[in-house]
């Protein structure tokens, strides 16, 4: 992208409306209680032939810098430092207020470009804030209703004004010219061979969820090494799922900070609902989920529905027993961790408990490390070979049980897809045979072939007889 963008504002003026405009999804929560916004999110946003970055922020506020309110100002100055323009937004219904002029006074000193902007111009409602914005000494107004996409195009010629025509539009790169030989393939694949080797140079998204003040973002701003996640001692103050790009040892990875996940009979408000709406988006989109409990109280109700949650996604999984810190016996809990682990997640065999503290740094190492495994048998696909050869060995020494007196035949097995490794075996009578040896065949799958950690899908489906639509011939 050639240059940043950075929305700012008062609680309230359509920063996120507009934010979701100029990206083409629904990715910020918006709703009519001021102060929704509270972490910086970045996207990358489209306006015409335009293409950059934009920052939705929380809205500006006067407040003390300890506060929550404070806290979210400092998220705002970073995204300011760091944009390229800023797009001051103003509604136009409700006029000039006094926290209007107060921050135009700060953003005066910034070396920023400012464009402003009068949001809510639909009608003519907004015409006497329209004029009263020239009191802000940012030159002419630019007319705009974000929810109903007025005034694009001249927002569109003011951000080309500003940035200049040399930033807005760099040269593109030289083409690189492709061999057509059909002789060369890929780098770690072999003719024939049915096992791709893993490959380590794709992104990997991972969301980070759990129950609300549990260490969720903390963690991942230990991760990357910045305060770039809001924080503190209240309960539930993220509520967007951020995405931040990050590198662990060469690999590129996408973290996903989500909302706090309380009961459903908890959940105070539609604010909250689409607050973990949006959590469970960032799970159905990622790849691999980690699971932060607060150690001193672990696995209560809310913790295994989750997790049940993720599994039913398939996708891959780590549990991180964050607070460790905390823990004076440790070799005692995490043993007794485990066991927990192992009774009531019995669904997934081998899960990976690493114990962490979000607040130190402490055994995140270990957890990358953990997370990178699973991602790799999450990504498993297995010969058809050595898989009937297995499925031969356990029909001999553990046939399935006889329905009505005849015998169930399990003919072959086949991997149909990786991530979650999943499974169709070839079936007479698919109806009949118990779940329990189902399960049974899941089970031994992770023993042999190495499994763990990773929900695994097994089909069952019943082989078409070639003769079944033949006419019988009358001798």
């Amino acid at each position: 992208m050639s240059f940043t963008v950075a929305i700012i504002g008062r609680p309230n003026v359509g920063k996120s409306t507009l934010f979701n405009r100029l990206v083409g999804k629904r990715l910020a929560l918006v709703d009519d209680t001021p102060g929704v916004t509270r972490d910086r999110r970045m996207a990358d946003a489209r306006l015409g032939d335009l293409r950059f970055k934009i920052i939705d922020t929380a809205g500006l506020e006067d407040a003390d810098e300890e506060s929550l309110q404070g806290r979210m100002r400092e998220q705002t100055d970073l995204a300011i430092e760091e944009a390229d323009l800023c797009l001051f937004l103003v509604d136009a219904r409700s006029g000039i207020v006094p926290n209007d002029k107060s921050f135009a006074q700060i953003l005066r000193k910034t070396e920023t470009p400012i464009v402003l902007v009068a949001n809510k111009m639909e009608g003519r409602t907004g015409e006497s804030g329209f004029y009263d914005a020239y009191r802000l000494g940012f030159g002419d107004p630019v007319p705009v209703s974000a929810e109903h996409g007025i005034g694009m195009s001249d927002l569109y010629q003011a951000i080309l004004d500003k940035v200049g025509e040399e930033v807005a539009f760099p040269p593109k790169p030289e083409p690189i010219e492709i061999s057509d030989s059909e002789d060369e393939l890929p780098e770690g694949f072999e003719d024939g061979e049915e096992e791709l080797a893993y490959d380590n140079t794709k992104p990997m998204k991972i969301a980070v969820v759990g129950r609300p003040n549990a260490g969720k973002s903390t963690l991942i701003n230990e991760m990357i090494g910045e305060e770039r996640m809001l924080t503190g001692p209240e309960a539930g103050i993220t509520r967007d799922s951020i995405s931040v790009d990050w590198e662990w040892h060469g690999r590129k990875i996408q973290l996903h900070d989500t909302a706090g996940m309380r009961k459903k009979a908890k959940m105070q408000g539609k604010l909250e609902k689409l607050s973990v709406f949006d959590g469970l988006r960032a799970v159905q989109f990622a790849e691999v989920v980690i699971i932060v409990l607060d150690v001193t109280i672990p696995f209560e109700k809310q913790d295994l529905q989750i997790t049940d949650l993720i599994i039913r996604e398939g996708r891959a999984l780590v549990i991180a027993l964050n607070k460790w810190d905390l823990i004076e016996d440790r070799q005692a809990v995490l043993k007794e961790m485990h066991e927990k682990a192992a009774r009531h997640l019995s669904q997934v065999k081998g899960l990976k408990v690493i114990p962490i503290s979000a607040e130190t740094g402490e055994g995140i190492d270990k957890l990358m490390a953990a997370v990178l495994e699973v991602h790799k048998t999450w990504n498993r696909r297995i010969p058809t070979a050595p898989l009937n050869r297995w499925l031969s060995g356990i029909l001999y020494h553990h046939p399935p049980p006889a329905a009505s007196g005849r015998r169930i035949k399990l003919r072959y097995i086949t991997q149909a897809k990786s991530r979650p490794p999943t499974f169709s075996v070839s079936c007479s009578k698919p109806d009949s045979l118990p779940t329990s040896y189902s399960r049974y065949m899941v089970n031994e799958l992770r023993k042999e072939f190495d499994l763990f950690g990773v929900p695994i899908r097994l089909f069952m489906r019943k082989s078409e007889n070639p003769f079944a639509n033949r006419k019988r011939r009358n001798n």
